[in-house]
């Protein structure tokens, strides 16, 4: 959490294996983690009030991959995305 979420959504997904994903809904909250297998809730806490924050994590934790198809498909483009090598600058 920070104010925006945006900073520590970026930051975390610099971790491997990490899949963060700024929530600001209900239906992100479990979508990302049905479908995309997200696993770090990023949320701005200027931007959504506390009784929301609470429902949006309770969402995410509630929330389970649905080990779809296509959902297995897309997790492992990122998974090899990963693996590839970054250029120094």
């Amino acid at each position: 959490m920070c104010g925006s979420g945006v900073g520590a959504c970026v930051c975390a997904n610099k971790v491997p294996g990490v899949r963060a994903g700024l929530v600001q809904d209900h239906y992100s909250a479990h979508q990302g983690v049905e479908h995309d297998d997200m696993n770090i809730l990023c949320i701005g806490g200027r931007v959504v009030g506390p009784l929301v924050v609470e429902d949006l994590v309770d969402t995410f934790l509630a929330a389970k991959f649905s080990r779809g198809e296509r959902h297995v498909r897309r997790l492992r483009k990122v998974v090899a995305l990963e693996a590839q090598p970054v250029a120094a600058k």
